[in-house]
């Protein structure tokens, strides 16, 4: 959950480059919980917004410990409740800690599925809804993983690897690079 809210408009390598150290350092919601915030900015600095995302994460994580011992609660409504935490986060938690089908619609998920016609919509929380209703239940979470390795390395966002595509014949965009 840290190393999400660290990737909010950041870079992944950079989030896993950060994440390397501050790993090591915090085992548990109650370390970042007692961790002084100027400390925190200190460790990400790196990162955009590197002050809200030290308050969010430490926020977060003294409301992990008080409300719910120290444990990620498994349930979207008391992970969106999170300083943080918004939907996207909560649905990528649910999915990949819990096991729950769900989307997370994060910046790759919204491009691909915008450029391969699965959604029109720009809102991620509608985005999700139209994903929902085409992908079935039991993929859902590796649908996202799909997505988000074919935008990392193919559909990348300014100069696609149309040619490469190996679902190119799928895209409405065949030609969009030469």
């Amino acid at each position: 959950m840290i190393a999400l809210i660290l990737a909010a408009q950041a870079r992944d390598d950079l989030v896993n480059k950060i994440t390397v150290d501050l790993f090591k350092t915090y085992r548990s919601a109650a370390d970042y919980a007692n961790a002084p915030p100027a400390l925190l900015e200190k460790q990400i600095g790196k990162i955009n917004f590197y002050r809200n995302k030290a308050k969010s994460i430490h926020n977060c994580c003294k409301e992990l410990v008080e409300r719910f011992g120290g444990q990620v609660p498994d349930n979207l409504n008391d992970l969106v409740s999170l300083p943080g935490v918004g939907r996207k986060t909560a649905n990528i938690v649910l999915g990949n800690a819990f096991g729950q089908q769900t989307i997370g619609v994060d910046t790759h998920v919204m491009r691909l599925s915008q450029r391969l016609g699965f959604t029109k919509k720009t809102d991620p929380d509608k985005i999700e809804a139209d994903l929902t209703e085409i992908v079935p239940e039991k993929q859902r979470v590796r649908f996202c993983h799909l997505m988000q390795y074919h935008g990392r390395r193919v559909c990348v966002a300014k100069k696609p690897k149309c040619p490469q595509c190996t679902i190119n014949d799928l895209c409405p965009f065949p030609e969009k690079t030469k």
